[in-house]
């Protein structure tokens, strides 16, 4: 197994060889190596988390090829050291007293706003005055009392420059909410207060160009909203409605939105304009100093219920009983915002929690599960029992999933995978499974009880296996405990006739028989096996590979029955014998396509080989003989073969497309010069020019192979389906190079290119 570290400044990124069971602290150790940073300095991340170094990364859920990012911190020593010679320097000094004024001027004006001054007085309102105040944030209107008014020191000059005293009188005030009394008073200037507006402005009298108060709801413009100020752009009246479209004005840098269709056409406000206050009447007082009796339509607080108190609201009520009775005993969630009545809850509380924060049990966190500022990691039982396992995962690479699935054949197929050669090595079985010769990442049979097997992995795994090459002896599966996150036990009770042996037992041209088995009436007309051996076989059998897991070509089941084992329980045996036209790897002929091909083992991506750093520490009888000895023993013998008959080797063998698949590409004019591009790997082999031809004609939307596929004018290719989504969204252009289609655009499938397609990866289209 291996990690990416990546350096959080500069972005350098290296490759770590690790196990899932190494330790952080050691992980540090093999970064100081490659990169000269100490152990100490340095600073992991992953998933959020900086990790600790007693814990393992299984501890963390490491996996192959995650990035953990890198953050190298100074010496303690260093940085006191700057920090003495920094004090030195005067200028530093210089700052530190500039600080010291700032801080003294702040306690100043916090002193200053103290409410409790006296305060000015203002040509335009009193203390008492209801007014209308405008958000800062959000540019809403609501209703305000005025309870302080003072000096704006900070625009004293500039008022006495300019003298737009409509704009800016000099002072501040201090607006309380009428709605919340309990808020701290909001400061605002004069061009944010005006006295508060009632009257009502009829619709007949509204003009264009009229600047009125209105609701508006931005996020819903049908359901009832706020109060801003709106600039009239246009009014229709017909037999069925009234419209008003106009500018409203929101935001705390006042931003237009323009064009907005304004619902309640029955409250429109005048807007009340600046009064100074000696020419204030008895009257005038009077309104500025009450409160209104009623008080503007706002924003509903549940658009569900419409604020309806006696029906039942699953938002604003209770979220179990939906009632909105006993609001005293009602408690919301700090994270979902959902309320509940103490009495609905399971279990019930008596009495309000006094936590200053309160979750509800679905999203209560467990608090075994919680780590606190500086706390230590808390692992469940199953890491704390891998945490303390001494035993070598193999690197990891056997817990690693899947990082891409192969699209070429259905999961289902049966036979050969195009592409794959007989003698294809992979270092891993999570390999294997990528390719789409066994699918399960572990099991030993891929298949499904009513259809059959479509591969199989001979490992070694049961003692009642005989392998003689041409056809071996496989054991089904089943009759043992595996639990305890055990791989592999002893049996331990009889094997039945189901699921996966009774997959395989399809695949035998004979009826099906639970009870005696059967045998096939002519074993070349069942359905194929693709059969993979794997390096754990070696042991037991001189036809395995000696490294990974290779594809051996297809089998059939010539019987099957079942048999008491070694073991004393009950076993399924099947009988498989190879029929596959390509030689066997470990013949002579298979030995000379495999080197003709040029195929080798096939490594993951970012793969090291363990060589020194797992073997330096064993003595030499008990190093593990790694990838690189056996390339080397095997380069040497070749070496010493080649010398002695004093040959040259042969070029790696060609592809050659046969007749039909050249008419295939002939035929798909349109695709020319893409199929003439694939040609070029045909030099390389099958597997290569397949590859190339996955690529090529990959739809951009999908991310697969083009299924019922259109050739676009532009030369791109894109499934049909992918093409009709698109035009429903109304984008009319191809989705590659965005050139336009038009909405009358014909989506003719391309029957050529889908029928070469579909010749070299058969069955691609099931299931699409």
């Amino acid at each position: 197994m291996h990690v990416l570290v990546r350096m959080m400044n500069t972005g350098r990124t290296i490759v770590i060889p690790t196990s899932r069971t190494m330790k952080i602290g050691e992980l540090k150790t093999r970064i100081e190596k490659k990169m000269n940073f100490k152990p100490e300095n340095q600073r992991l991340f992953f998933a959020g988390k900086q990790l600790e170094n007693q814990y393992s990364l299984f501890d963390y859920n490491i996996n192959i090829n995650d990035v953990l990012q890198l953050m190298v911190m100074e010496s303690a020593t260093e940085t006191d050291s700057t920090k003495k010679s920094e004090l030195k320097d005067p200028k530093n000094l210089e700052d530190e007293k500039c600080i010291q004024s700032c801080s003294t001027a702040t306690s100043s004006i916090t002193e200053e706003d103290n409410i409790e001054d006296i305060s000015e007085e203002s040509k335009y309102f009193k203390l008492g005055d209801y007014v209308d105040i405008r958000d800062y944030e959000y540019g809403v209107w609501y209703m305000g009392k005025i309870v302080k008014i003072k000096k704006d020191i900070s625009v004293e000059n500039e008022e006495t420059s300019s003298g737009n005293q409509e704009e800016n009188d000099g002072l501040i005030y201090f607006v309380e909410d009428v709605g919340a009394p309990e808020n701290p008073p909001a400061k605002v200037t004069l061009k944010d207060v005006r006295p508060y507006s009632t009257e009502n402005l009829p619709f007949d009298q509204l003009k264009i160009n009229d600047k009125v108060l209105m609701n508006y709801n931005s996020e819903h413009p049908k359901e009832r909203g706020y109060w801003y100020d709106v600039e009239v752009k246009k009014i229709t009246v017909n037999r069925r409605n009234r419209e008003v479209i106009g500018n409203v004005t929101l935001g705390s840098n006042k931003a237009v939105l323009n064009d907005c269709r304004l619902m309640f056409l029955d409250d429109i406000l005048k807007i009340k304009p600046h009064k100074l206050v000696a020419e204030r009447t008895e009257e005038d007082d009077v309104i500025m100093q009450t409160k209104p009796s009623v008080e503007r339509a706002g924003a509903l607080n549940c658009t569900k219920c419409k604020d309806n108190v006696n029906k039942l609201c699953y938002d604003c009520g209770c979220s179990i009983c939906g009632g909105k009775h006993d609001e005293e005993k009602q408690i919301l969630c700090d994270e979902c915002n959902e309320g509940f009545h103490i009495t609905c809850l399971s279990p019930p509380l008596t009495e309000i929690p006094k936590d200053d924060d309160w979750y509800c049990p679905d999203c209560k966190n467990d608090e075994n599960e919680i780590v606190k500022a500086g706390g230590k990691l808390k692992a469940s039982k199953k890491k704390t029992l891998a945490s303390t396992s001494k035993r070598d995962w193999g690197k990891g690479m056997a817990c690693v999933g899947r990082t891409k699935t192969c699209n070429i054949v259905p999961p289902n197929h049966f036979g050969a995978i195009p592409g794959v050669e007989v003698g294809t090595t992979w270092l891993f079985r999570v390999q294997v499974s990528e390719s789409g010769i066994h699918r399960p990442p572990v099991g030993g049979i891929h298949g499904r009880d009513n259809q059959g097997a479509f591969s199989i992995v001979l490992s070694g795994g049961y003692e009642d296996d005989i392998d003689n090459g041409d056809d071996f002896m496989y054991t089904g599966s089943g009759g043992r405990d595996l639990s305890g996150n055990k791989r592999t036990a002893l049996q331990s009770c009889d094997q039945e006739l189901t699921r996966y042996n009774r997959a395989l037992a399809l695949n035998c041209n004979a009826e099906i028989n639970d009870k005696k088995g059967a045998t096939a009436v002519d074993w070349k007309k069942g359905k194929p096996v693709r059969v993979v051996r794997n390096y754990k076989l070696h042991k037991h059998s001189k036809y395995a590979p000696e490294v990974g897991n290779r594809y051996d070509g297809l089998y059939k089941v010539v019987k099957y029955y079942p048999e008491t084992g070694i073991s004393g329980f009950i076993v399924w045996r099947f009988v498989l014998k190879r029929d596959d036209p390509t030689p066997a790897p470990w013949t002579a002929k298979g030995k000379k396509r495999i080197a003709e091909l040029g195929l080798e083992i096939i490594y993951p991506e970012n793969y090291i080989p363990p060589t020194e750093l797992d073997n330096t520490k064993l003595p030499e009888s008990n190093r593990k003989r790694t990838l690189k000895d056996i390339d080397t023993e095997n380069n040497e013998s070749d070496e010493k073969k080649d010398e002695k008959k004093g040959s040259v080797k042969k070029p790696k063998i060609q592809y050659k497309l046969e007749k039909e698949g050249e008419e295939f590409i002939k035929a798909d004019a349109a695709n020319k010069k893409y199929w003439d591009d694939c040609k070029e790997l045909l030099k390389d082999g099958q597997k290569a020019f397949l590859d190339r031809v996955e690529e090529t004609f990959m739809c951009i939307c999908c991310q697969d192979i083009v299924f019922e596929p259109i050739t676009l004018e532009c030369s791109h290719n894109i499934c049909k389906g992918c093409l009709k989504r698109s035009f429903a969204s109304k984008v009319y252009q191809c989705p590659s190079c965005r050139a336009e289609l038009g909405k009358s655009y014909l989506m003719n499938i391309n029957t050529l290119l889908a029928n070469t397609l579909l010749y070299f990866f058969p069955g691609y289209n099931k299931g699409r």
